[in-house]
């Protein structure tokens, strides 16, 4: 599985690979696990990936971290995540989970 974040003021973010330990989704598919770090560059916006292409970090593999979800989700299976991979995007100020499908 991989794991992509594009909440690039992450702590946990390394060139769009989520370096954290463990997720943790909550109900309404945000990742709790958000953690704003300040001495990261603001992210730019408007531009997009046609004007500069985004370095990526090797993939993760989540066989090395726990994923806990609580978020009414196909991918939940008794409050784990089966998905083969998450993406956690920017919106609304939120990091959310864009890998969520409704039941």
């Amino acid at each position: 599985m991989d794991i992509r974040c594009r909440r690039l003021d992450c702590k946990f973010n390394d060139r769009y690979t989520c370096k954290a330990k463990s997720l943790d989704i909550s109900k309404n598919a945000v990742c709790k696990m958000y953690q704003k770090d300040a001495s990261k560059p603001p992210v730019e916006k408007g531009v997009s990936i046609f004007e500069r292409t985004p370095q990526f970090a090797p993939q993760r593999d989540s066989k090395t971290m726990t994923i806990r979800c609580q978020a009414n989700c196909l991918l939940n299976h008794d409050g784990v995540c089966v998905a083969n991979g998450i993406t956690v995007n920017d919106y609304r100020g939120r990091a959310y989970c864009q890998t969520f499908i409704k039941k």
